[in-house]
């Protein structure tokens, strides 16, 4: 990449096409349109943008809701859908002549979209490497003809793209930047009104419809358990929107677990709030386990798929670990129930492990390391290397 271009501050009008396909990728492009902006201050923002990157100014064609579909089997049942949407996207994007294109996360979506776009002479950018070096290794090639930059949020991530010579800038976390190296718990729980000296665990069965489904039985399970053998905890769990509240509800009625639900009246970081709240933190895998660990907070991650998508996911893996904290980490630093093991008898056990304040102590403080490595000034790193490629002749 040449790094002696000067991004343009002038009034030239500038459209960034932009997808983000979950409620990870909203807050990642939040912080993105915001440092843009500073260097592209009349420019558009359109494509598909949940609420966080609304508020900075994007403009949404589709409800940001209908990516956020897990699993290869899953996605079978909205491929008709997905498909078309793809195919609208390009057709506006080519249309407004975009002067690049930004995928964030969602790579079985974005980088469908992208080679299409590439091809009619856009520049391309993914934020969010998928885990290529994970598993599907072979995937290279084909992100290789449809992205000119790829965006890595993990220092081991631009060691593998460099070996492959895909162009790709290690900018670190946007959350690593902006969350403290200390959190203010109790701050937190005046916050939500909570209860400064009470022993609080976090459920987070996860945002999307599919994944509460499979999840929220054996975490309430789970926590019945729990409950009998430390009458003191209490439980609090996230809602992200109307339809995951009405879920959960359902699921916990049915349970007969006692649990206080906070929803998105408390903003769209409301996951982040409970978990801020907690002393541990129960959570399916995926970017809310890097959040956690950003937090200090000790956690159990489970990861359950449909089982048909599940033997293929392990045919096809490479990564010793699901669950980023261990993956930066390179060792096992908290349990990682998968599939069969995703039992409240082993959720509930792995739960009272954390409860030791000993435990705590110790991965608190090694949470606190992984979170300096993390900080690279993420968003501006971002639009500073984006500004660079649309600039760039």
């Amino acid at each position: 990449m040449n790094t002696n271009t000067k991004p343009n501050t002038d009034n030239r009008p500038i459209t960034i096409g932009i997808v983000a396909g979950e409620i990870s990728g909203d807050t990642l492009g939040a912080g993105l349109i915001k440092a843009l902006k500073q260097r592209y201050p009349h420019a558009r923002f359109v494509g598909i943008c949940g609420a966080q990157m609304i508020a900075e100014g994007g403009e949404t064609w589709f409800p940001l809701e209908r990516l956020s579909v897990m699993g290869l089997v899953e996605v079978l049942g909205r491929i008709k859908e997905l498909f078309a949407i793809r195919d609208e996207l390009v057709r506006r994007f080519i249309a407004e002549k975009i002067d690049v294109f930004i995928g964030i996360d969602a790579p079985d979506f974005n980088l469908r979209v992208a080679p299409q776009l590439k091809q009619a002479g856009i520049k391309t950018v993914h934020y969010v490497s998928p885990s290529v070096w994970a598993w599907r290794q072979g995937r290279i090639h084909g992100i290789k003809a449809a992205i000119d930059l790829m965006l890595c949020l993990l220092p081991f991530e631009k060691q593998f793209y460099d070996q492959h010579q895909l162009d790709a800038v290690f900018v670190g976390h946007p959350l690593a930047d902006s969350l403290p190296l200390k959190n203010d718990t109790l701050a937190v729980r005046q916050q939500l009104g909570l209860e400064a000296n009470k022993q609080y665990v976090a459920l987070l069965p996860g945002s999307r419809g599919g994944e509460v489904s499979r999840l929220a039985e054996p975490l309430f399970a789970a926590a019945l358990l729990l409950k009998k053998q430390h009458p003191q905890l209490e439980f609090i769990i996230p809602a992200i929107n109307a339809l995951r509240k009405k879920q959960i509800s359902e699921l916990l009625e049915q349970s007969g677990l006692q649990a206080t639900i906070f929803d998105d009246s408390y903003g769209a970081g409301v996951g982040r709030l409970v978990m801020s709240a907690a002393d541990v933190v129960v959570l399916a895998s995926g970017t809310a386990t890097l959040e956690a660990m950003l937090l200090k907070k000790p956690m159990v991650v489970v990861y359950k798929l449909h089982w048909l998508t599940y033997l293929i996911v392990r045919l096809m893996a490479k990564a010793k670990y699901i669950s980023l904290p261990n993956l930066l980490a390179n060792q096992a630093l908290v349990p990682e129930l998968v599939q069969h093991a995703v039992t409240p008898e082993s959720i509930s056990k792995a739960v009272e492990q954390w409860l030791k304040p000993q435990q705590q102590q110790q991965i608190v403080a090694r949470f606190t390391e992984l979170h300096q490595q993390l900080q690279a000034n993420g968003s501006e790193t971002a639009a500073q290397a984006i500004s660079q490629l649309i600039e760039k002749q």
